[in-house]
């Protein structure tokens, strides 16, 4: 017999009933029912209940065991008595009637309890992570992370790309975030970087004449942490193909991640024909480059409706040009105290409020112009069937709003959003560039309060047609908006002829249920647009050759148009185990002060490392 077990916990059923069996593990939990001892041994396959009655030589020891201790257990299997089976288990129709009891390892009194799904400070959690990672849950998370890993690795692989691995230590690089420098002790005063991503790296391959590359790669940004960004490192499916365009790159991305989601979905519906939706129609129909399709509220302008009208607020901001009116509807929320809360929540977020319009019925639409109603009612929808006319003829708007743009207006925003009695609007004003972000929780924080949003789905899509270029506010300067490497839509041309602010980018990105879980883009592979692209953010030709020879250098020698993109494995993970933090489905984690409090670090160094590695502190007075 094997020194610690012929069977897993999960293993044993009915077919071992007779067999006498070892196995090792963890106790999970231990019952005394009338002095019976009732143990379920827990190890990674699964749990077995262990029965020990006062009769068994492995009585008297097994008192003194405690939860999670590891022991052995020799005995024999048997059915469970009929009525005492639990279906829940794979071998819950068996338990062992133990002879013989072996103690692996005791445990001392536990910080946090195993069994059971409580709720424990995070500090407390990633401190003794070990023992986190035991609970059912977490454990069932991690494992799923690798078999999603596993599925992918696969389906690029059925894709025809070939896995490489590129360099940990490089040089630092400007791509959006703060690099992890690494001194180095041969080169005195010179630094490493840990890649932020293998951006150039993969594009050089693509120089060197491979064809298609993927990898599970690691990447590494100082940035600050946040529930679904992990602090340090994070790892993502990195993927590039020479010889392509956007359509290439989306043929064969879409069919991996739209099958991994089936794969892990549990069932729930998943996007299969991906809507193309560009970043101006994200931004004004959502409030957000990366939309929550599942909630199907969509914003509009209602700009017509309020310039010269009695509601003087929106009408004089109207008289800037660049200002709007945006409608985000709400159907089913016209109540006072709903209204009443959005507002209050608005004035949480730093606004002065949200306008609204509740709409009702009224008994008598005589009082109401009917005739200039039919008239309006014309104008609004052309060709409109009389019987949807007839849906808003009683109609009637409430709410400040709605007394000083009259009853005609608010009709009329009914009609253009869609809404009937018992439904609302609220609206949102000024400069889009500054007010979109706050639109677009106002209609999150909507679709949720009304329960709109339908969370056993998966809704993907493809972002795309993003600016090149932004407006630096702080520098004021032009900066690129989203990738240096990508190509602008129109090439050189485009450069050299157009207002920088107004160039497109071959960028992409893909969104799933409110999270961007994925970035890509067709590169710029000539040089002469290179060094333009990087001139108009402020770079001269040799600033791009001392930061980014080695790929200036390729470009140099025949370089084949190329793209790719990657999809953040952690996010992707995050949303297939149905958790909103990180944390939940990574082995090891930091906690918000990107501090590892299992192993210690970042820790202190001694003297003599400072000093192989020429480096005096400077540290911030306390």
């Amino acid at each position: 017999m094997h020194r610690y077990r012929t069977h897993t916990c999960g293993s044993l059923t009915e077919a071992q009933v007779g067999e006498t069996v070892r196995l090792s593990g963890w106790c999970h939990r231990i019952r005394d029912h009338g002095g019976v001892l009732f143990i379920d041994l827990r190890d990674h396959y699964g749990l077995t209940q262990v029965v020990v009655d006062p009769d068994s030589p492995a009585f008297a020891p097994t008192e003194k065991v405690r939860a999670e201790w590891v022991v052995r257990f020799d005995g024999k299997v048997r059915l469970r008595p009929e009525g005492t089976e639990n279906l829940d288990l794979a071998t819950g129709k068996i338990e062992i009637y133990a002879t013989e009891l072996e103690v692996l390892g005791p445990a001392a009194e536990l910080p946090l309890p195993v069994f059971g799904e409580q709720d424990y400070p995070e500090d407390i959690r990633l401190r003794y992570r070990f023992l986190d990672l035991r609970r059912e849950r977490i454990h069932n998370n991690i494992m799923t992370r690798g078999r999603i890993i596993d599925s992918l690795r696969q389906r690029m692989k059925g894709q025809g790309f070939f896995e490489f691995q590129t360099p940990i230590l490089t040089a630092s690089s400007p791509e959006g975030a703060r690099d992890f420098l690494v001194p180095s002790r041969i080169h005195p005063g010179k630094f490493y970087a840990l890649p932020q991503a293998p951006q150039q790296y993969k594009q050089l391959i693509m120089m060197s004449g491979f064809d298609r590359y993927f990898q599970i790669a690691p990447c590494f940004r100082d940035e600050d942490p946040r529930a679904d960004r992990l602090p340090g490192e994070f790892y993502q499916l990195d993927l590039e193909m020479s010889f392509v365009e956007q359509e290439d790159v989306f043929a064969a991305v879409q069919p991996v991640i739209t099958g991994v989601f089936e794969e892990f979905a549990g069932g729930k519906p998943v996007t299969k024909d991906w809507p193309r939706i560009p970043y101006a129609e994200a931004l004004r129909k959502y409030g957000s480059d990366k939309p929550d399709l599942r909630n199907p509220l969509v914003m509009q302008n209602v700009s017509e409706h309020f310039r010269g009208s009695g509601f003087k607020v929106f009408a004089r901001m109207l008289e800037d040009p660049k200002n709007e009116v945006w409608a985000i509807p709400a159907p089913t929320g016209g109540s006072r105290a709903f209204c009443d809360r959005m507002n209050s929540w608005a004035q949480g977020e730093g606004q002065p409020g949200l306008g609204y319009i509740i709409f009702d019925e009224v008994p008598d639409p005589e009082t109401f112009l009917p005739k200039t109603l039919e008239e309006i009612f014309a104008a609004a929808r052309p060709g409109e069937h009389p019987g949807v006319i007839e849906n808003y003829r009683n109609l009637v708007g409430r709410g400040p709003v709605a007394n000083n743009i009259g009853r005609l207006q608010s009709v009329n925003l009914a009609m253009k959003l869609g809404l009937k009695k018992g439904d609302a609007a609220f609206f949102v004003a000024g400069d889009p560039a500054k007010f979109y972000k706050f639109a677009g929780l106002a209609r999150t924080r909507v679709g949720e309060e009304l329960k709109l949003v339908d969370h056993d789905r998966f809704e993907l899509a493809w972002i795309v047609d993003f600016p090149f270029y932004e407006w630096n506010e702080d520098e004021k300067k032009i900066d690129f908006s989203h990738n240096p490497f990508s190509m602008p839509q129109g090439g050189l041309d485009a450069l050299n002829g157009q207002e920088p602010l107004s160039i497109k980018a071959f960028q992409y990105d893909i969104a799933c249920n409110g999270y961007e879980i994925a970035s890509g883009g067709i590169r710029n592979h000539r040089p002469e647009a290179m060094v333009k692209a990087f001139e108009l953010a402020g770079y001269d030709e040799q600033t791009v050759i001392d930061r980014f020879g080695g790929m200036y250098r390729a470009f140099q020698y025949g370089a084949p148009p190329h793209g790719g993109m990657a999809a953040g494995i952690d996010r992707i993970v995050m949303l297939l185990c149905g958790v909103t933090n990180l944390r939940e489905i990574s082995l090891f984690p930091m906690n918000q002060q990107a501090l590892d409090l299992l192993m210690g670090a970042p820790s202190d160094v001694t003297a003599k490392q400072l000093r192989e590695l020429h480096i005096r502190l400077n540290l911030p007075q306390k």
